[in-house]
């Protein structure tokens, strides 16, 4: 269901673009008369998340590109196998801290829904459902699910294993107040490191 209503939402906005007034009526959505009135000059790609192989299959046959958060070559394979010709864009969650303890205690205070298993993250319909989930996360498991601290070591693993599995582009999103100093310490520690 939650892919069917996506690949309808990409056909509206794909509609949308081709410019002046336009009506669309689906299983999901229903539009009356839209206009984007401020068309970019140049349309933005529409790059397809996918964890498993239907969500995949779609990127491949739908999508400008495929984005994953782990790096799973697998997945990766798939998509090219079933016809996917944009990017690949692999993204992770890491907290830079003073220390590892404080980068996993500021981590699991800010975003403790990194450490649910599976798929339950994309499938809870309500911010009250994260905040039940995470609560069976302990900070422990923070730490093993994303780079904590001033070690640029674990930060450098993942890149290279996206790198590995033949990701094109890769994204950080730094957890916490320390966004500067975080830069700071991408510039210098990291870097130099990915060519």
């Amino acid at each position: 269901m939650r892919l069917e209503t996506l690949e309808e939402a990409i056909e509206v906005i794909r509609l949308l673009w081709q410019g002046g007034q336009r009506s669309h009526r689906g299983r999901h959505y229903t539009v009356d008369n839209a206009e984007i009135f401020s068309m970019p000059d140049e349309l933005p790609p529409i790059l397809i998340s996918g964890f498993g192989p239907k969500a995949v299959s779609l990127a491949a046959r739908i999508g400008d590109g495929y984005v994953n958060v782990a790096p799973d070559a697998e997945l990766l394979k798939r998509y090219r196998d079933e016809g996917g010709k944009g990017p690949a864009h692999g993204g992770f969650k890491v907290c830079f801290a003073k220390s590892e303890e404080e980068g996993r205690r500021t981590a699991h205070r800010l975003w403790p829904n990194e450490g649910l298993p599976g798929e339950l993250a994309q499938i809870l319909p309500t911010p009250a459902h994260f905040e039940q989930a995470s609560e069976l996360v302990p900070e422990e498991m923070i730490g093993e699910s994303m780079p904590c601290g001033p070690d640029p070591e674990p930060y450098l693993e993942q890149f290279r294993a996206f790198q590995d599995a033949g990701y094109d582009e890769v994204y950080v999103g730094q957890i916490g107040p320390d966004q500067e100093g975080f830069m700071r310490f991408f510039e210098r520690e990291l870097r130099p490191h990915l060519g």
